[in-house]
């Protein structure tokens, strides 16, 4: 199956509400789009990927920011407190095990 990344990105009306584009292994592929901040969460039992498809935002940890860019990914351990913040809107994808929930614990 061939997905167009644009065309996806497009289709996404609401900040932080991603949409699962593709399934694998129990792993999925979602699309999102960031703007202002997510509130600090962990997941205990899920690693995730985020990878920036177009403009930037920061990952925030408790001792520690990470900056991020179009081109560029992070991924964020098993039981790490986070909170993604976009200063203006970002477009992300995300690859996590189907079982993640959005708020983590």
């Amino acid at each position: 199956m061939r997905i167009d990344l644009d065309a996806a990105f497009a289709r996404i009306r609401d900040h932080w509400s991603p949409v699962v584009l593709a399934d694998l292994n129990g792993q999925q592929v979602k699309a999102a789009k960031f703007l202002g901040e997510f509130p600090w969460h962990q997941h205990t039992h899920e690693d995730e990927l985020f990878l920036v498809h177009r403009g930037r935002f920061r990952m925030e940890f408790r001792d520690r920011v990470v900056e991020l860019a179009a081109g560029q990914f992070l991924v964020v351990p098993r039981g790490t407190e986070h909170r993604p913040v976009a200063e203006e809107e970002a477009e992300v994808l995300l690859f996590e095990p189907a079982t993640t929930v959005k708020l983590g614990d």
